[in-house]
C-alpha cells in the first residue's frame, strides 16, 4: 500500500517551515511527499489579493493530485497549515494528521514573524548559514498586509467550529517555549477534536518554528511512530 504524505506550511511562510521534517520522513521512508505553496507566499511574498478560500483551495488541490498517486494519505499541518489540514480532514479519507504548533487560536502575524526573526539568531544559526531566511523575514515583516491577517482569522473561524467532527487519529506536536501559540492551545485542541486516538508530543526546547527546535530529532521520531504504526 503505497503511502502519501501532505505538508502544509503556516501563514506568511512556505515550505521550508516543514522542510526539517520532511527530509526526516524522506530518509526513512519511501512514502511520496507534498508540499504545495499557498497562494501570495512565493517569494517575493504578495498577500493583498489571497483569501483563506485561495489558501484552502490550493491545498485541496495538492491533496487530489496526491491521492492519484497513492493508497493512503497522511497530514501534516504546521500552524496556520495545521488548521488547513483539519479542514481537508473533514472532505476527504484521510489516514492520520499531524498537527505542528496549530494555530488554533487567533494569533498574531506580527508577534509570529518576531518570534521568527528571533529564530534566525539562535538555533537555527547553528545548524544552517545566518543568513538563510533573514531577508525573507525581513521583507515580510514590512510587507504583510491587513487584508491577509484578515483572511487569516476568517479561516480559523471557518475550521474551529467543526472539530468536534475530525474523528481521525491525530498527533498535536507543541513547544513548551512557544511565545506564539500557548501550549494551553494544544490541551484545547485535543479536547474538542472528536478524535479516539490521540497523541500530544511536547517539545521541551521548541518555539513556534518548532521543526527547528533544538530538540526536534528527538520527536521526529516519536511523531514518525506514530504515522507509521497501523
Amino acid at each position: 500500500m503505497k503511502t502519501g504524505v501532505l505538508f502544509i506550511h503556516g501563514f506568511t511562510g512556505g515550505p521550508f517551515e516543514v522542510r526539517p521534517f520532511m527530509t526526516y520522513i524522506q530518509e526513512q521512508t519511501d512514502w511520496v511527499v507534498s508540499v504545495p505553496v499557498l497562494p501570495g507566499h512565493e517569494f517575493p511574498l504578495d498577500l493583498k489579493a489571497t483569501s483563506a478560500e485561495s489558501w484552502l483551495m490550493e491545498a485541496e488541490l495538492a491533496l487530489k493530485r496526491l491521492r492519484k498517486e497513492v493508497d493512503r494519505v497522511l497530514l501534516v499541518g504546521f500552524s496556520m497549515g495545521g488548521l488547513i489540514a483539519l479542514y481537508l480532514t473533514l472532505r476527504y479519507p484521510i489516514e492520520k494528521i499531524v498537527l505542528l504548533s496549530a494555530a488554533a487560536k487567533y494569533i498574531s502575524p506580527r508577534f509570529l514573524l518576531e518570534d521568527a526573526v528571533i529564530m534566525l539568531t539562535e538555533s537555527v544559526t547553528k545548524t544552517y548559514p545566518p543568513n538563510t531566511f533573514y531577508h525573507l523575514y525581513d521583507y515580510k515583516l514590512r510587507h504583510t498586509p491587513f487584508h491577509a491577517t484578515r483572511e487569516f482569522l476568517r479561516l480559523v473561524k471557518i475550521v474551529e467550529p467543526y472539530y468536534g467532527k475530525i474523528t481521525v487519529p491525530v498527533c498535536v506536536v507543541q513547544g513548551k517555549k512557544d511565545g506564539i501559540v500557548p501550549f494551553a492551545t494544544a490541551e484545547y485542541l485535543l479536547k474538542s477534536l472528536g478524535s479516539k486516538k490521540k497523541q500530544l508530543i511536547i517539545s521541551e526546547e521548541g518555539k513556534h518554528h518548532i521543526c527547528y527546535s533544538d530538540d526536534c530529532q528527538e520527536w521526529f521520531g516519536k511523531v514518525y511512530e506514530f504515522m507509521r504504526e497501523d
